[in-house]
């Protein structure tokens, strides 16, 4: 069985304002997460698992479904605020999702196999999809229950002009498995390279432009689905009394955690292709102008998915 997609689309974009998973970025209407399926398919996945949120799922098929029938696949899992282990409430106050690994828990009764977990606001380039199917479908020397993979970008190639990212800064061995991942909240880009404060820009710190990050690309076996069923009651204890409005469920913290407690391998798979996404409202003309420059090179066709009568 190939593998599935899962396109985490349930977030709101804050700090870009409204649902920018929503917002056209192709030269004939498309969304980004588009151009993420599409690069999909071609590299050999056969089905797409959309997480949304149950409000706007009419506009999202709308947008969307329309468009992949006799493409690919495809299926919605709602995330919703109140899905939780028995025993548990929702805190007064809460409006924050509980983050991506509850949103993969929302999913996981339509997995049957190994998937690979995307934002749906990033656009990765085709390569990513390539070696990761590769990753996923090697009998030999890929995915596994004590293995995992991650797609990483170099640094560079991630930053906005306009203002900070969040990144996952990776560390990796010799022969390319994961050490972990460190989630630095305000990046910027500084010439050449980029800095990082800490402190809300009391100080800052420099890091190398061809610094691995993560973002959010992820191939898991199947029995990732079950731990993470498994321990997100223990997260929940944890984090409702730590802070029981903002704590979030987060796959990099996750999967770094199974580096540590089970003993887990998270092959590191750089990829060469150029990572954008639209971050803040102003790097939207950015992202047009690049996803026009493909399809005028013949990487894409306009419409995607071809003229419908």
């Amino acid at each position: 069985m190939a593998p599935t997609l899962v396109i985490l689309a349930a977030g709101m974009g804050s700090r870009y304002g409204g649902l920018k998973q929503l917002d056209p970025v192709g030269p004939d209407g498309e969304i980004m997460m588009e151009y993420s399926i599409y690069d999909a398919v071609r590299a050999g996945f056969d089905s797409v698992i959309f997480v949304i949120r149950k409000d706007f799922e009419k506009e999202f098929d709308d947008l969307i479904g329309r468009k992949l029938k006799g493409h690919v696949r495809y299926s919605y899992a709602f995330q919703e605020l109140d899905d939780l282990p028995p025993g548990y409430v929702v805190p007064d106050g809460r409006v924050k999702p509980w983050g991506t690994g509850h949103a993969l828990l929302a999913a996981a009764p339509l997995i049957n196999g190994p998937l690979a977990v995307i934002n749906a606001d990033d656009y990765y380039g085709s390569s990513a999809y390539e070696k990761l199917y590769r990753f996923l479908t090697d009998e030999t020397d890929g995915v596994g229950d004590e293995r995992y993979g991650i797609c990483l970008w170099p640094l560079h190639e991630t930053l906005s002009d306009y203002g900070s990212v969040s990144r996952g800064v990776s560390e990796i061995t010799a022969d390319s498995n994961l050490i972990k991942i460190t989630e630095l909240k305000k990046v910027f880009r500084d010439g050449d390279g980029a800095r990082y404060t800490l402190d809300d820009g009391a100080t800052f710190h420099p890091l190398a432009r061809d610094t691995l990050v993560s973002m959010n690309f992820f191939g898991f076996p199947q029995k990732f689905l079950s731990r993470l069923g498994e321990e997100f009651a223990a997260f929940l204890e944890e984090g409702l009394v730590a802070d029981p409005l903002k704590c979030e469920y987060l796959l990099p913290e996750i999967v770094g955690d199974h580096t540590r407690t089970r003993g887990v391998t998270v092959r590191a798979i750089p990829v060469e292709d150029r990572w954008f996404g639209v971050t803040n409202r102003e790097d939207k003309p950015i992202v047009v102008a690049a996803l026009q420059d493909l399809v005028d090179q013949g990487v894409y066709p306009a419409p995607l998915w071809g003229r419908r009568d």
